[in-house]
């Protein structure tokens, strides 16, 4: 039985790595409860001990934070948060500055692969309207949401991750690791403007085209008020994951949507795709694979090399969680958080934010190939680390 949970865990991890097994129908959230079921089903851990996987406090804060960027999103805010940004752009390379803080800023706040999937139609749209070459302008989005996530626990979900298992408060995360991603930024702007020339170009930008915001000021209000509620509650300390399920509740009690609206909005593979996760990492403990690991763990860049190319193989909330159990100190944690969030620049299969816009520009017509990211993609992502490791080591 030994050796079929192991060919699981290999499978499962393969599938992760592509997305998806090879002639089956399944994606990364499938592929993790299919390995998940079957490790229950060979006897490797019972359901019980699967049950006490999950780590609760990493799903019920994605959930929460998913809520209220539903109710955001309802409400609005995101494009009337780009429009104004927007107006103050009026060359192309102050656009590609406030593209680059402004998209890096949000993803801080409301997850990144949500303002890829928000910004991206957005951005494509306002390139057309003022006749720019939108390519510096997608790979700006790329990188912004990509190194502004690592920002805050509420960036991304291997942020989430670290700062569930970790203890870390929301305070000690974003004064960490804060210094890192607006090194990365202002970093890509100056990549961005030395590859790109037009984009350094300080000439008038014709009127912007109109971008539009449908905007409910009721569900803008409450939405905002607990916004700020919630972040003060964190910057006081109050738990992350209770935090965020305060919040669900408190935007969920209203008569303006109705709740199904808030639930077609929660990426509920994502959250499958956790709760197999958990218990794949469980499994993969049980039958002592991760322990080739360790030595690599116990030294700052051997954690940060091991975390980084985890991620570019078996994707950043997977490698996340086979190296949590050998990491020891907030600097081990934060080493984590970054390393496994900066791989997603590396290349355009990196990150699932990447795909986002990379497919959106595709539906438009505009072609973003491997290479156009991989020449502005591998000097952030080696600088990014290098400064990480600097930084926190």
């Amino acid at each position: 039985m030994e050796a079929l949970s192991l060919l699981v865990v290999l499978l499962a991890y393969l599938g992760l790595a592509l997305g998806g097994l090879p002639g089956y129908r399944m994606n990364r959230a499938g592929v993790a409860l299919v390995g998940a079921s079957f490790l229950v089903l060979l006897g490797t851990l019972d359901l019980e001990e699967a049950w006490r996987a999950l780590d609760a406090h990493t799903l019920v804060f994605l959930f929460g934070v998913m809520v209220l960027n539903a109710q955001l999103g309802y409400a609005g805010f995101f494009a009337l948060a780009v429009r104004g940004l927007l107006r103050l752009a009026r060359t192309p390379f102050a656009l590609l500055v406030l593209l680059t803080l402004g998209a890096g800023g949000l993803s801080a706040l409301f997850l990144n692969d949500t303002m890829a999937l928000l910004l991206t139609p957005l951005l494509l749209g306002l390139a057309r309207g003022l006749g720019l070459n939108p390519v510096p302008y997608l790979l700006a989005l790329m990188g912004a949401v990509n190194t502004g996530s690592l920002m805050a626990p509420t960036g991304n979900p291997q942020n989430i991750v670290v700062a569930s298992l970790s203890g870390l408060s929301y305070l000690d995360f974003v004064r960490a690791l804060s210094p890192v991603a607006l090194f990365g930024l202002f970093l890509q702007v100056a990549l961005l403007a030395l590859l790109y020339p037009e984009v350094r170009s300080l000439r008038p930008l014709p009127p912007l085209p109109p971008v539009r915001a449908r905007v409910h000021p009721g569900l803008l209000r409450k939405g905002l008020l607990v916004t700020l509620g919630l972040l003060l509650a964190f910057l006081l300390g109050y738990p992350m994951a209770q935090g965020a399920l305060v919040a669900a509740g408190l935007l969920l009690f209203t008569r303006r949507l109705r709740s199904e609206r808030f639930f077609l909005r929660v990426d509920w593979e994502l959250l499958v795709m956790f709760g197999g996760l958990f218990v794949l990492t469980e499994g993969v403990r049980r039958l002592g694979l991760a322990e080739g690991l360790l030595p690599l763990a116990k030294t700052p860049l051997g954690l940060l090399l091991s975390s980084t190319l985890l991620s570019l193989l078996i994707s950043n909330v997977p490698a996340v969680l086979l190296l949590a159990g050998h990491v020891e100190g907030k600097e081990a944690w934060l080493l984590l958080a970054g390393g496994s969030t900066l791989a997603g620049n590396l290349t355009l299969l990196a990150s699932v934010a990447n795909l986002i816009v990379a497919e959106g520009a595709g539906r438009e017509g505009v072609r973003l190939d491997v290479w156009t990211h991989l020449r502005f993609g591998l000097p952030l992502t080696l600088l990014g680390l290098g400064f990480l490791y600097l930084w926190l080591a």
